[in-house]
């Protein structure tokens, strides 16, 4: 077991702004990581991103980093 296994008890969340058809990406908060999975494959491959790298994700999509221009 590595550090960000994500333990089956672990909630995993849905954003508000999903619109329900199930293409959506669900988050795990961890320790020390955010996990991410598909929610229509929740049995599939789990994305761990440590916690400063998704901190600074979080800020940039604030900032409006990623907005097509």
């Amino acid at each position: 077991m590595n550090r960000y296994t994500v333990d089956p008890r672990t909630p995993w969340l849905k954003s508000s702004y999903s619109n329900g058809n199930g293409d959506c990406v669900e988050v795990a908060s961890l320790t020390e990581a955010v996990a991410m999975r598909d929610s229509k494959q929740v049995e599939g491959a789990v994305l761990n991103v440590p916690a400063p790298g998704w901190k600074a994700f979080i800020a940039g999509v604030t900032e409006g980093s990623f907005t097509a221009r």
